[in-house]
């Protein structure tokens, strides 16, 4: 994970770049990465902008229910265990999952296709 800190006037923003481990990682690896994530995101003083890009390999699913303040209703598939983890890290540090404000193209919604085709 990388934090970089951009002060443009009187405004402070900090970007994190994060990649969580993939599905299938044991569960100490995963831990391992969220706790790395909150240390970073408690490091960020209160009244400075916050925004993490990257890729948390999860999906939040289409249903936003019970994640309504987090997840805006455009998401895509069945929520997975990784998805839930970001919807909650959301919700315990008031972010919002940005790409589920709105609707993507078809084309948009899937970022990696391993290439492996059933037939």
């Amino acid at each position: 994970m990388i934090l970089v800190k951009l002060e443009v006037g009187d405004l402070v923003l900090n970007v994190i770049s994060a990649y969580a481990p993939q599905v299938g990682h044991n569960e100490s690896t995963k831990r391992e990465f969220w706790e790395g994530l909150e240390d970073l995101v408690r490091w960020v003083p209160i009244g400075e902008k916050l925004f993490i890009g990257g890729y948390l390999n999860g999906h939040v699913g289409t249903s936003n229910t019970g994640f309504e303040r987090v997840h805006g209703g455009f998401g895509y598939g069945i929520r997975n265990q990784e998805g839930e983890d970001v919807l909650s890290f959301s919700l315990a540090y008031d972010m919002v999952v940005a790409n589920t404000l709105f609707r993507k193209r078809e084309s948009h919604l899937v970022t990696f296709s391993s290439g492996l085709h059933s037939s």
